[in-house]
C-alpha cells in the first residue's frame, strides 16, 4: 500500500511559478515509478509528467514546454513538480501518481493516486 499526499498548490498570477510536493509512505514506495497528472473542469484527467525509479529518466507532456521540471527524492520519498511559465490554461487539480510502469502519458496504469491539489492560475 502506498500512500500519496500532495501539497503547494495555490492561486497565482500568469508568468509566475509553483513548486509542488508529494510525499509518500508505505514500504514498497521504491517499487514504483511516480508522475503527475492534472483535470481542469469539464476536462478528462492528463499526463503531466514522469519520472523513473533513480530520478535518470524523466518524462513530460508536449504542452509543458520546458516549462515543468519533475525530481525525487527518494531518502525522503517525496516527488516534486516545479511549474514556471505558468498560464490561465495550467489551471487544475494536480494529482500525484504512482504506478509500477513508466508514467509516460495518459494511459499509463497507474495504481496510487493522491487527493489532488488545486492550482489556479490568472490572467
Amino acid at each position: 500500500q502506498v500512500q500519496l499526499v500532495e501539497s503547494g498548490g495555490g492561486l497565482v498570477q500568469a508568468g509566475d511559478s509553483l513548486r509542488l510536493s508529494c510525499a509518500a509512505s508505505g514500504r514498497t514506495f521504491s517499487n514504483y515509478r511516480m508522475g503527475w497528472f492534472r483535470q481542469a473542469p469539464g476536462k478528462e484527467r492528463e499526463f503531466v509528467a514522469g519520472i523513473s525509479l533513480s530520478g535518470g529518466s524523466t518524462y513530460y507532456a508536449k504542452f509543458v514546454k520546458g516549462r515543468f521540471t519533475i525530481s525525487i527524492d527518494n531518502a525522503k520519498n517525496t516527488v516534486g513538480l516545479r511549474m514556471n511559465s505558468l498560464k490561465p490554461e495550467d489551471t487544475a487539480v494536480y494529482y500525484c501518481a504512482a504506478s509500477r510502469r513508466p508514467i509516460v502519458s495518459d494511459s499509463t496504469p497507474v495504481e496510487y493516486w493522491g487527493q489532488g491539489t488545486q492550482v489556479t492560475v490568472s490572467s
